[in-house]
Formats: structure tokens, sequence, C-alpha cells
């Protein structure tokens, strides 16, 4: 990095990550030891909480002086001029990537491994998640050298803020001509969380050091995350003290397949916690249909029927919103989430919009039926439904508010919603039997269908529209559908939200 080329720093941070005050780090690090300096910032309002680029070049004054003027600084990174890149998640070190700023000849790009999802990921109708692995192999290509950790952890841990984690991991690669003294005499001037910036800096900086001194062949520096690695569900701990329960893990014991009995005790807690042990029986109940049918490959049909139906007759509705953001672990998640301290006051405002399809189906069958047919009455009711409304769950009003309708849950079972999926599961269940009879596989993938379905309002109306669709298609194709053309058209259902891939997959099957 010595000559007359400027060091050149990009760091792309989300907001509230620090990434201005570590820019501001990098220039006061230079200035104050030998080096003119300059930072610039781009924000980006179209990513998730507004990523921005920020960009330091660093000068030497002595160099500056010996030509006799001024540097011209750049304001911008170019594509393959970029010797350090800070990224604060796995994304944007991605982005940075993508950007062409990382290069296998002269790049260091140190990143964390932690993610924040992006809102295109948490929008797709599938699993919309960019692989981690991916990310990272793209990355360690890219990079002349790639440190990686999850630094946000790493913060938390040291009761910091994820900036001076990665500074402190930049001071431990080496790669500016600055001691890790001066690294740290830059945090105290700032005099502001001096003490555990301090300490973030330097568990950072020694673990990043530890890892380039480590011999030749124990691995790349950094350590991997594994990413969408399935989670095993949890055994049941101890004995229930509810009879009802009691029975019920009885039943799954004794009268189902073992290779199924840990999504099933899933799918019971779920049910239970959604209604009640009753609800879980009838859950139980279905399922004894699939594992009578005695086909090959019945544990894998048996197991991807429990693991759909569970969350299918978990279906969301205003009752099951109520109920989750009232729930005592969810309030304090969100004090965990912001750091608030125990001497703070936490507000959460919600913003609720219930459609009126979502009203009546709250209502009892017969009513909201009624009321989905009225003229006035519709209008009227749909006139305080056009916008949507501020509820502040933290304030005892709003909180009142919430658990009166998360109280319906008694009468869930007389609603129009709970009729209406009632019916369907019944279709979806029969046709899975219908399909065992002429193929197996083909039962799975009618049983996986039902990954279409979910959510509330206009994503489950386009999930349902989608996977009657389908359903169609198995109907009318019977034993000339292969599983593997099923599961195509499923994909391609969730690929975008106007259909347009399903459209023309289906035609391209001639299936349309």
């Amino acid at each position: 990095m010595a000559g007359t080329e400027p060091i050149k720093i990009a760091i792309l941070a989300m907001g509230g990550e620090g990434g201005g005050v570590l820019a501001d780090w990098l220039v006061d690090l230079g200035e104050h030891n030998g080096y003119i300096a300059q930072t610039t910032s781009v924000p980006g309002v179209a990513q998730r909480t507004g990523a921005t680029i920020y960009y330091v070049e660093l000068y030497p004054r002595v160099q500056a002086e010996r030509d006799g003027g001024t540097p011209v600084l750049a304001l911008m990174p170019l594509p393959g001029d970029v010797d350090v890149v800070l990224a604060s998640e796995l994304m944007e070190a991605g982005r940075a990537v993508q950007r062409g700023l990382v290069t296998p000849d002269r790049t260091t790009l140190v990143a964390s491994t932690h993610r924040v999802y992006s809102i295109a990921e948490k929008t797709a109708m599938g699993d919309g998640r960019v692989d981690d692995h991916n990310l990272m192999a793209h990355a360690q290509r890219a990079a002349g050298r790639f440190v990686r950790f999850d630094m946000a952890q790493a913060a938390e841990d040291a009761g910091s803020v994820i900036s001076a984690v990665m500074f402190g991991a930049l001071a431990g690669t080496g790669v500016l001509p600055f001691s890790r003294a001066q690294f740290e005499g830059t945090i105290e001037r700032g005099g502001v969380g001096v003490k555990p910036s301090l300490k973030a800096f330097g568990a950072a900086c020694a673990r990043v050091g530890a890892e380039l001194e480590a011999p030749a062949g124990t691995g790349q520096t950094g350590t991997d995350v594994q990413a969408g690695a399935p989670v095993p569900v949890q055994p049941v701990q101890g004995v229930p003290r509810d009879p009802q329960v009691r029975a019920l893990l009885g039943r799954v014991a004794g009268g189902f397949p073992a290779s199924a009995v840990p999504v099933l005790i899933e799918g019971v807690r779920r049910l239970i916690d959604y209604q009640d042990p009753a609800y879980a029986q009838l859950y139980l109940d279905r399922l004894a249909r699939i594992a009578s049918l005695r086909v090959e490959g019945e544990a894998l049909l048996l197991q991807e029927s429990a693991r759909h139906l569970a969350l299918w007759m978990s279906y969301e509705d205003t009752v099951r919103v109520a109920q989750l953001k009232t729930r005592a672990t969810r309030f304090e998640r969100v004090r965990d989430e912001v750091h608030a301290g125990s001497d703070q006051v936490l507000a959460i405002s919600e913003f609720m919009h219930p459609r009126l399809e979502e009203i009546c189906d709250t209502l009892p069958a017969g009513l909201g039926r009624w009321l989905l047919g009225s003229g006035w009455p519709r209008s009227l009711v749909g006139r305080f439904t056009r916008t949507g409304r501020i509820i502040s769950t933290s304030s005892l009003r709003g909180f009142l508010l919430l658990l009166l309708v998360a109280g319906m849950k008694r009468w869930r079972r007389s609603s129009l919603r709970f009729a209406v999926e009632t019916l369907r599961i019944e279709q979806w269940l029969a046709q899975i039997e219908q399909a065992a009879a002429i193929n197996p596989r083909l039962a799975v993938e009618v049983a996986q269908c039902q990954r279409l379905v979910k959510g509330y309002g206009d994503t489950h109306a386009r999930g349902w529209r989608n996977f009657e669709t389908l359903m169609a298609v198995v109907r009318r194709a019977g034993a000339s559908l292969a599983p593997v053309t099923l599961r195509e058209l499923s994909d391609a259902a969730l690929a975008d939200e106007h259909g347009d891939q399903l459209r023309a997959t289906l035609a391209r099957h001639a299936l349309a």
C-alpha cells in the first residue's frame, strides 16, 4: 500500500450499525498518524434499513508534501480499485462482491456472517433466503483475504456495537500501516462508550490475529456458519401434568411409526397452543387416515402430511395475530432485540389493517356469510377498513383491545374461517389418499403443495388460488402426472406473486 496510491477503504453497513462512526474512526486514525483523510457516504433508501456505502481514502502527508501539493481523493469506490472492504452483514459482503469492489489480487474483505434478511427475502412467497454458503463461497473466491465471523454476536457479548468489532477485526488483519495502540487511541479520542468499545475491539483484534497466525492447512480465516441446516425437533422433557396432553403423547408413541413421532409431537404442541387438546386430537385422527394407507414410502408421506397438516390447522387469522402480539415472551423478545435497559420504557406500536374479509372470517359462520353477501352493511363496514390503524400494544388500552380479540379463540370453531378451512383441509387429505393409490411419491408432492397456502390477506388469497390450480391439475392428469412435474409447478407458483412463471410452466407441460 506504499507509494503514491492512497489507501482505499469501503464500508457497507445498514442504518443504526455505526457505519458512520467507523468511517469517522478511520479518518481520525489517519489524520492523527500522518495521513490526509477524506470520507464520503451514499445512503441507499431502497434496501433493508437504508444500507449505506461509506468510502474513506488515506494518503500519506509526507508524500503529499514531497509532491508539493494536496492530493485529489476520490468520492466513491471504483470496481477493482479497493484495498479493504468492511461489511457489517453477510449480504452486504455479497453486494460488495457483486459491485466488483472485492478483487483477489488486492482486496481484504472483513465481514460479519450474521444475516439481516432483505425485504425481497422476507416477502418471497416461498423460502426467499439467499444461501449463506453460496454467499461465502463467492466472497472467498473474490477476495485476496476473507476474514469473517459473527460480529453482531461478538458485539453483544462485549456489550458494545458492531462497528467496534469491525474496527478490531480490521486492526487484527494488519493490512493498514497502524499499530494496535494507534487504533485504540482513536476509540479513546471518541469519548463515547469507550470502555465497551475497547472491549469489543480487543476481542475481535485478538481473534483475527490468532486465526491469521494459525498453521497453514488448519482452515480458512474466520468461522463458517451453517445456514439452512434443519433444526432437530427436541424431544419432550418430563411428563406433562395435564391428563389430556399425556393421552395425546401416548397415542403418538403407540399408534404411529417411530420415524414420524418427533414431527407429530411438534404438531401436537403447536395445535394445543393454537387451540386446545381436542384440536390436537383431531389432528391425530386425520393423520391416522394417512398412516392406514400402507403404501410404499409411507414414512415419508406420513411425515410430510403431519408437518403440513399442523401448519394448515394453525392457519393465521386475526385471533392468532392478537394472541401472538399479546404474549409476554414477545415483549421480552422485542425488549431484548432493541437492547432496552431495565430502567427504560419500551413503547411498541403495531400497524393493523384487517380487511373486510378477515373481519367476516372471525364472525360466526352464518353472520359472516351474510355480511359478505350484504349490500349497505358490507359497504358500511368496508368504509372503516379502508385504512389501517396504529395500536400501541405497550399501552393498557391497546393491549386490552388485542387481548379481547385473542380471547375469541374459544369461539373459533364457530367462525366462518374455521368452517372454510376445515372443508379445504378435508378435500386436501382426500386428494392425498387418491394420489397415494396411484403413486405414493405423487401423494407426497400433493401433501407438500400445502406450502403454497400461508399468511393472511392478499398473500393467503394468492397462495390459495395457486393451490387450487395445482389440485385441479392433479385431478385432471391423474396417473399421467409425474411427481417431478408437480414439484416443478409448485416451485413455479412460489417464484413470483403475479403467477407468470406458473402459467408459463403449465403451458410448457400442456397442462393449462
